[in-house]
């Protein structure tokens, strides 16, 4: 299992459960709730009082950032049954809902989103856009799936900015792979 040749910038977290019980099929998107680079994110996910990480975080300047291996689970959505299938990126945003993120941090997260799926085999990126259908979907083996931290925890995370481009999102990402 591979990291992204996207990454610019590599702090590891101590915050995570070691490696994967579970093959990555999932994607989660965040919102850091605030225009943070990529070093102000990694240094929070560095602090073991913290106990919290995401694999990868894209800052405020469209830069890619490596903070829990791929191989290994962190500790992202508030479920351990998402986080071991899925691969979390953490994103800058405005840090007021609706959590807007500048134009750099979306196409950057299209580029990251596409990359972790080529080096997964997958060919599609999908949006069902609800909880219950998407957690009882088994997808095929060419097939990436997309959660959000708002459905295992009280939180608007991703921000309705990212929740209204969810489908967006996979849409691009699922003709970049074509």
């Amino acid at each position: 299992m591979s990291n992204s040749p996207l990454v610019v910038y590599t702090k590891l977290s101590p915050n995570h459960s070691g490696k994967r019980t579970k093959k990555i099929d999932t994607i989660t998107i965040h919102c850091m709730a605030g225009n943070c680079s990529v070093e102000t994110c990694g240094n929070l996910f560095a602090s073991s009082s913290r106990q919290a990480s995401s694999n990868y975080g894209i800052g405020t300047d469209g830069r890619i950032a490596l903070y829990v291996d791929e191989a290994n689970r962190s500790w992202c959505t508030s479920s351990a049954a998402n986080d071991q299938r899925a691969i979390t990126i953490e994103c800058a945003s405005d840090n007021t809902e609706p959590y807007a993120f500048k134009d750099v941090v979306y196409k950057r997260l299209i580029e990251l989103c596409t990359d972790i799926c080529k080096r997964n085999g997958k060919t599609k990126l999908l949006w069902l856009g609800d909880k219950t259908k998407t957690l009882k979907y088994s997808p095929k083996s060419d097939e990436m799936v997309l959660t959000v931290h708002r459905w295992f925890a009280n939180k608007s995370c991703p921000g309705n900015w990212m929740y209204a481009r969810m489908g967006d999102l996979a849409s691009k990402v699922t003709a970049a792979l074509g």
